[in-house]
């Protein structure tokens, strides 16, 4: 297993992710995609068989749900308040710890951090041919008339 960090996350990851023993483990930036659109970096995860590594949820999301076949997606969403290194790096960690036994494969890890800095992680089983869990599908917005 092997994870791509996104560019909104530390490249710290990275490196923990390698001293961990996942060796092909790397960040966007390194791989020149920095500032790259969200398809793009998706279709290199899906490709190269990364597990992607976010806190982007919302596009990813989408992008994700179009795959048949993905080695997965983690959705880290910490509340700004709290955004740390620190905060990451012991989530990574723990997570790390979670998935040495079982590979992802077309599944999302949802793990959410508020102020309070309790953690929760839920998994789903997400391919096209899936339907998103309610917490995860996107928001349907309305756009407001002016009279």
């Amino acid at each position: 297993m092997k994870f791509l960090i996104d560019e909104c996350l530390s490249p710290e990851l990275a490196t923990l992710a390698r001293t961990q023993g996942f060796g092909g483990s790397t960040h966007v930036t390194w791989l020149g995609l920095g500032g790259r659109p969200d398809w793009n970096i998706a279709r290199r995860a899906v490709d190269d068989g990364f597990v992607f590594v976010t806190n982007n949820n919302r596009d990813f999301l989408a992008l994700y749900r179009r795959e048949e076949l993905h080695a997965g997606l983690v959705c880290l969403t910490i509340e700004p308040s709290v955004r740390g290194i620190d905060l990451q790096l012991a989530v990574f960690t723990a997570l790390l710890e979670e998935l040495t036994d079982e590979e992802p494969y077309n599944e999302v890890l949802d793990v959410q951090i508020g102020k309070d800095r309790n953690v929760s992680v839920s998994r789903y089983h997400w391919t096209a041919a899936s339907t998103p869990p309610p917490r995860l599908a996107r928001r349907k917005r309305t756009a407001r008339r002016k009279s």
